[in-house]
């Protein structure tokens, strides 16, 4: 069970708002004071141990993965409880098997990571050498959102372990049963001094974002996002930026439009498009609009013959969600678009709040679905004339954190890589870039800023402190000939230094 402890440095009065004792529970909504001190406790345990070992980097990741894939049923059941209805496969997917593999990956690769990397060294200053040496920030903040809430919270905390950090990490509202069964299973599983769990709302928030981090990784939205880098610059700490993104799909002409759109259909649905890389919106081929409509809503009751009784489809995660999203629709209905909804062999029960797939065409920039992040089962279909046409629809708007291409050609493929910009990409199919732990997450723009998973977790979360190191009894006699005082010898070194 996670206490709250005051730091041994700074024990509070006795009464005072922040005192705490050794077996006191985390409160449901911690304060500033709270906060703060554990913050206080965190970096003073930091301080006095240093740096762990490899050894004991590999044996948290071993006890981390180990905790997930021992207790993926009660994760599934919490969750399901938070959704309504969450897919328990889905699930295993995205939140265990993906949560094991990001530590287990982080294990057996951050003994290579660890080590010092020689950099080249001024012919000036030889026989002295250069490195670079990581080593951990100390106490890093995670804001962990709920769509993900348990492999959200696993990744970017594997990341910090691995660099040999503490974490404090604040979950989501909206999440309160995963919540609480992270903070117990965490809470047993490592001291406070290392790993810090909490909930509480936006208020809370709003303080855990203002601790006094040595690095902050917020995921979440975009707006959202704005005021988290308020809040941490405040403080200079360091921030990476998870944020959201309508991310595009283009279908080349030469593609087959029912392979490529059961394929974004999955990506689609997959969690109830609540995902931060879902397909936001698809360009096809102009006149084969229609077409696409149909194989897109054929691909969904294929994938879910029936929706309110599916075990595999998920809910949206409260009815606030779910009327935004009917908002959407009614929003771009109202301005003249299409809207084609994915039939199912059962009919659909708001009170499930599972929604059909919604396929939007005739879209203009004036409808919301154009211009907000849709995180739902809704998909705006956009015809494009010529591939230019297509790269400048997407220039236009703000860098998504995802783009998906289907095509044969591998110059189309290089156009589009080079011509846009975005977090990431995957080629003929959707979500799966996400998926590879040797690859770098993070979004550009509007969509975020800094990367983790994998190598670049580690880096992010550690410090690369330059080491120049003299050799020789003696040093260099060169920089021995710029000390003052000055004269020709002097000049003449430099007048040398400046050719060589």
């Amino acid at each position: 069970m996670t206490d709250v402890l005051t730091p041994p440095s700074a024990k509070p009065p006795a009464g005072s708002a922040a005192e705490v004792t050794e077996h006191q529970l985390v409160p449901a909504a911690p304060g500033a004071a709270e906060l703060k001190a554990v913050l206080d406790r965190q970096r003073a345990a930091f301080q006095a141990a240093g740096p762990p070992s490899l050894r004991q980097r590999r044996k948290d990741l071993r006890k981390l993965e180990d905790l997930v894939l021992r207790n993926r049923v009660p994760l599934a059941e919490a969750l399901r409880e938070d959704f309504g209805h969450r897919s328990r496969t889905e699930t295993e997917i995205a939140e265990i098997v993906g949560s094991a593999h990001s530590l287990r990956y982080a294990r057996r690769h951050v003994g290579i990571w660890m080590l010092p990397r020689l950099r080249g060294t001024s012919i000036w200053f030889l026989p002295g050498s250069n490195r670079v040496v990581a080593q951990p920030k100390g106490v890093i903040g995670i804001v962990a959102p709920w769509n993900y809430p348990v492999h959200l919270t696993m990744a970017p905390l594997a990341a910090a372990l691995a660099a040999g950090n503490r974490a404090m990490i604040k979950m989501s509202e909206f999440t309160p049963s995963t919540t609480a069964l992270l903070t117990r299973l965490l809470g047993e599983a490592f001291s406070i001094d290392q790993v810090y769990v909490t909930g509480g709302d936006a208020d809370v928030a709003r303080e855990f974002c203002s601790l006094p981090l040595d690095h902050l990784l917020f995921t979440g939205s975009t707006q959202n996002g704005r005021a988290v880098m308020h809040a941490a610059a405040e403080n200079l700490t360091p921030v990476t930026l998870e944020l959201g993104g309508k991310s595009p799909v283009v279908v080349d002409e030469k593609y087959s439009i029912e392979e490529a759109a059961r394929r974004i259909v999955w990506g689609k649905l997959f969690n109830a498009g609540q995902t931060c890389v879902a397909p936001d919106y698809v360009l096809v081929p102009a006149g084969s609009e229609d077409r696409f409509v149909r194989a897109a809503t054929a691909a969904a009751r294929s994938l879910y013959p029936t929706l309110t009784s599916n075990e595999d489809a998920t809910a949206i995660i409260n009815s606030g969600h779910y009327e935004r999203l009917r908002s959407l629709v009614d929003d771009a209905r109202a301005q003249g678009a299409a809207v084609t909804v994915a039939e199912h062999g059962d009919a659909e029960n708001p009170a499930s709040r599972k929604l059909p797939l919604h396929v939007v065409t005739g879209v203009s920039d004036s409808m919301r679905l154009a211009r907000e992040e849709i995180f739902g089962p809704v998909l705006p279909v956009v015809g494009y004339r010529k591939l230019d046409e297509a790269i400048g629809y997407i220039n236009d708007r703000p860098r998504p954190l995802a783009m998906y291409l289907f095509t044969h050609s591998g110059r189309r493929k290089r156009a589009l890589l080079k011509r846009t910009t975005s977090g990431g990409v995957t080629v003929n199919d959707t979500l799966l870039h996400y998926l590879q732990d040797g690859l770098p997450f993070g979004g550009s723009g509007e969509s975020g800023m800094g990367s983790y998973h994998g190598r670049e977790g580690f880096e992010t979360f550690s410090h690369h402190k330059a080491v120049f190191t003299q050799r020789g009894a003696f040093g260099f006699t060169g920089t021995k000939l710029l000390h003052p005082p000055y004269g020709r010898i002097a000049s003449l070194l430099l007048r040398l230094m400046r050719r060589i």
